[in-house]
């Protein structure tokens, strides 16, 4: 891979993997619409890597607290830090089970125009659903307050991520926030989420490399890791600044935009160029 390549496909991952616009449309989209080869599995691991390596730095003083609040637990004094990582770790259980029956399900081949219209309409479905959940929703709650119920309710939200173009963090986002969560709560519950997601996520990814037999991370991958570590720490960084002031409506023109673009493509450039 050329080192442009790789500087799109990483940076694409970390800006898109926690902002609620779909990281898997991007980089499903991109290999598609520039021609370039698909990176394969050890590049997907690796920015993988560089983005979990970014919400746990991020968050590693919760994940801290969490650790000691679980321990605490097992040891029969448990704290709301112990009752959060068992939220996180209880709301990750839907999406698990979805993958698995996705997985068994798709096989090998895919229709790569049905799949880039799901995307399409997808991304501007669940982006509107986002902007209407924001812009109706009460804020007034932190994520320490949800019960068990409520954790359950986003993880089966999260689940619907599977459908390609929804995000993982939009469609957990836009859960959380119709349960009363303020925007910046909402987003920090979504990215601990992503942590076990992104986690579960590399793990398979990485036996299919081990079985394929491509084991070395050579330097494309290096850099690819680095790049997305860096890009998601800032997207991350960012997003919860903006959140502290301001709405989700960029993204949801963003997602809008990028569907209609894609449909408009998909339906008129397509035959336009068969014409030409």
């Amino acid at each position: 891979m050329t080192l442009l390549q790789l500087f799109v496909l990483a940076l694409v991952q970390g800006i898109t993997e926690f902002l609620p616009i779909s990281s898997s449309a991007h980089l499903v989209l991109i290999p598609e619409l520039t021609g370039w080869q698909d990176q394969g599995l050890a590049i997907d691991v690796a920015v993988h890597l560089g983005t979990l390596g970014a919400v746990v730095l991020y968050f590693r003083h919760d994940l801290a607290r969490m650790a000691v609040g679980a321990w605490r637990l097992v040891t029969g004094q448990g704290d709301r830090n112990a009752h959060l990582a068992l939220k996180v770790v209880v709301a990750s259980l839907p999406v698990i089970g979805a993958g698995f029956a996705v997985n068994a399900l798709m096989g090998e081949g895919r229709n790569l125009f049905l799949l880039a219209n799901i995307i399409a309409v997808a991304s501007i479905v669940f982006g509107l659903l986002l902007w209407w959940v924001d812009r109706r929703a009460a804020a007034d709650r932190r994520a320490e307050t949800l019960g068990y119920a409520e954790a359950v309710l986003i993880g089966c939200a999260q689940a619907l991520a599977l459908i390609p173009g929804t995000s993982r963090s939009g469609i957990t986002m836009t859960a959380a926030r119709w349960l009363r969560l303020t925007r910046t709560e909402a987003a920090r519950f979504s990215l601990l989420l992503a942590i076990p997601a992104i986690l579960g996520a590399g793990v398979l990814k990485g036996a299919e490399v081990v079985a394929a037999g491509d084991v070395a991370l050579g330097r494309d991958a290096l850099v690819a890791a680095a790049l997305s570590f860096v890009s998601a720490l800032g997207a991350i960084f960012l997003m919860m600044k903006w959140l502290e002031r301001a709405s989700f409506a960029p993204f949801v023109v963003y997602r809008v935009v990028l569907g209609l673009a894609l449909l408009a493509y998909l339906h008129f450039g397509l035959d336009t160029a068969a014409g030409g």
